[in-house]
């Protein structure tokens, strides 16, 4: 999914569990939580690269199918869909850091083979974490915690036996 949106040029922050994984977690997740900015020319294209893989509403009762009218990009905040590759879920802001743009700023760049991205950096997703508040948001707040602890702390050097 990360592929295909950057083949699209969506212009997104990752956030959410996949996040808490490239920062170290080792807990699983089962879909992709993003922020982006709502507008409608930003919902126009995601659809592209989720065209061929059936995507839905999946929060919404009848499930219907991913089709982006101005009167729906006018109203939705959110996006959650269902894929053949998983769940997307679309944010507009991020509980405890806030719209895109703030979420933006709290990112770093993350490197993988097929690109970089922005991935919120471990304080935010804290932040973002702590304001959820579910259990398994809790868990990984306990091992970000401890990620950064190590992460701050100057490697030991070895002693020398004179």
């Amino acid at each position: 999914m990360l592929s295909r949106l950057k083949q699209h040029a969506v212009e997104f922050v990752i956030i959410g569990g996949v996040c808490g994984v490239m920062h170290g977690v080792p807990l699983v997740t089962k879909d992709l939580n993003i922020c982006r900015q709502f507008t409608p020319e930003n919902l126009y294209r995601i659809q592209t690269p989720v065209k061929d893989l059936h995507p839905y509403h999946r929060l919404a009762a009848n499930r219907f199918p991913l089709e982006p009218t101005d009167e729906l990009c006018s109203r939705l905040k959110n996006l959650y869909l269902q894929t053949d590759l998983g769940k997307l879920d679309c944010l507009g802001e991020v509980a405890g850091v806030g719209s895109y743009e703030q979420a933006f700023r709290q990112s770093v760049a993350y490197r993988l083979s097929y690109g970089e991205f922005r991935i919120l950096d471990i304080d935010a997703l804290i932040a973002a974490k702590e304001a959820i508040g579910r259990d398994r948001d809790r868990e990984a707040v306990r091992y970000l915690v401890a990620i950064k602890e190590k992460l701050s702390k100057p490697p030991n050097k070895p002693q020398s036996d004179a």
